[in-house]
C-alpha cells in the first residue's frame, strides 16, 4: 500500500521538484500539493494523508500557523518541516519542532544541482517519510492474511525482559533523543519545577545552530539552565549540557575532576553528536550512579551505550512506543532487555526525579 503524502510549498518550482522526487519511490504517492498555509488543513481533512510535508515561509498563513491548525484537528499526523535552513529558518524550525512538528529536513541549497537534490530526498526526506508513516500505521489495527486465509493483527516486536528496578540515588542523568525529540524535551523540562541536584547530559541529533536555539528554548521553560558546553567545562548540579550540533560530547574523570570533552571525530551510527559515545563515556565515570534515558528517535543510537551503562551497574529507562514519534532508539533498548522501565512521555520526568531523590 502506498504512503500517501500532502505537500505545502509556495514555490511552484519546488512543488514540482518535491512531487517528482518523492514519486520516484514506488512506495510514495503525492495526493495534493497546496501553495499556502490557509489551504493545508482543508487538504489534510480531505485527503487524510499518512504524512504532511510543510514549508515554513508561505503567504496568507505560514507553516507554524498551519501546523497549529493541523495539530488542533489531528495530534498524531506526522508533519515534516521542509524549509531553507537560514538563520531565520533555524529559529522558525525550532519553534515548529517544539510546537508539535515530527521532524525537519533542509531544502537543497542549490536547486539546479541534481546531485544535491537527490542526496536530500533519497537520504533524508524519503527515509523520514517512511519511518513516520510506519509509526502512524502502527497506531491503527493493522491486518494481514495468514495461510489459513484469516487475518491477525500485526504487532511490534515484544520488549525483552525488564531489568530489576534499582533503588540507589543517581549522580548524573544522560538523555539521548532524535526524531520527535524537541517536543518530547519540552514536555520533560517543563515538568521540572526545581533544578535536579545532579548534572544532565543531553544528546539531540541536530546540526549546528539548531542545538543552540533548542538550548535557549528549553532554558525558558522552567528551572533548569540548558546550554552547549565548552571543551573542558566542569559539570554542575542542576545544569543540563546539550551536545553542540556537529560535535561529539563525552564525560571524563581525571585527577578526581569530572570534565566535559568535545571532539569532531567521525560520526558514530551516522550521528555526530552520538548518544552511544556520551553514554559509554559517562558510564565509565559514574558507573552504578548513572541513569540513562532513551527517548523517541530513528535508528538505534544509544543501544550500545545503554548496554555499557548496564554492564557497569547503572540503569536505563526508555520511552514507550505509544508516545514516541518513532520507536527506533527506545525500541532497540527495550527489545534488548536493557531498560528497567518503559514509560510514557508524561511519566519520564517524575521517574528521573525519583531516581535522583529516592
Amino acid at each position: 500500500m502506498s504512503i500517501r503524502v500532502v505537500i505545502a510549498d509556495d514555490s511552484s518550482l519546488m512543488r514540482r521538484i518535491i512531487i517528482s522526487q518523492l514519486e520516484k519511490d514506488p512506495e510514495i504517492r503525492v495526493l495534493a500539493a497546496v501553495e499556502d498555509g490557509s489551504q493545508v488543513l482543508k487538504a489534510v481533512q480531505e485527503y487524510q494523508p499518512d504524512v504532511l510535508v510543510l514549508d515554513l515561509e508561505m503567504p496568507v498563513m505560514d507553516g507554524i500557523q498551519a501546523l497549529g491548525e493541523v495539530r488542533q484537528w489531528d495530534r498524531r499526523l506526522p508533519v515534516i518541516m521542509f524549509s531553507t535552513l537560514t538563520h531565520r529558518g533555524t529559529e522558525a524550525t525550532i519553534k515548529a519542532l517544539v510546537s508539535g512538528a515530527s521532524d525537519y529536513v533542509g531544502k537543497p541549497s542549490q536547486l539546479g544541482s541534481a546531485d544535491e537534490a537527490m542526496q536530500v530526498f533519497e537520504t533524508l526526506l524519503i527515509p523520514k517519510i517512511k519511518a513516520l508513516a510506519k509509526k502512524k500505521a502502527s497506531q491503527k489495527p493493522a491486518l494481514r492474511p495468514t495461510s489459513e486465509g484469516l487475518v491477525k493483527p500485526i504487532v511490534s516486536p515484544s520488549p525483552g525482559p525488564m531489568k530489576e528496578v534499582p533503588s540507589n540515588a543517581v549522580q548524573a542523568v544522560c538523555i539521548g533523543v532524535s526524531t520527535g525529540g524537541p517536543v518530547a524535551l519540552v514536555s520533560l523540562f517543563e515538568r521540572w519545577k526545581t533544578p535536579l541536584s545532579v548534572p544532565i547530559f543531553l544528546v539531540q541529533h541536530m546540526p549546528p545552530r539548531f542545538t543552540e536555539k533548542l538550548a535557549n528554548r528549553l532554558s525558558e521553560l522552567g528551572s533548569t539552565l540548558v546550554s552547549e558546553p565548552y571543551d573542558g567545562e566542569e559539570p554542575k548540579p542542576g545544569h543540563a549540557y546539550l551536545a553542540p550540533g556537529g560535535w561529539h560530547m563525552l564525560v571524563e574523570k581525571r585527577f578526581n575532576k569530572i570534565k566535559i570533552r568535545l571532539n569532531e571525530e567521525p560520526p558514530v551510527n551516522s550521528c555526530r553528536p552520538s548518544v552511544d559515545l556520551l553514554f559509554r563515556s559517562a558510564a565509565e565515570v559514574y558507573q552504578s550512579d548513572l541513569l540513562g534515558v532513551v527517548m523517541t528517535g530513528m535508528g538505534n543510537d544509544g543501544l550500545q551505550g545503554s548496554r555499557r551503562i548496564v554492564e557497569l551497574g547503572g540503569s536505563v529507562i526508555a520511552q514507550d512506543e505509544e508516545t514516541s514519534t518513532v520507536w527506533g532508539m527506545p525500541g532497540s533498548v527495550a527489545q534488548a532487555g536493557l531498560a528497567y522501565k518503559l514509560l510514557p512521555l508524561d511519566d519520564i520526568a517524575a521517574e528521573v526525579v525519583q531516581r535522583v531523590n529516592p
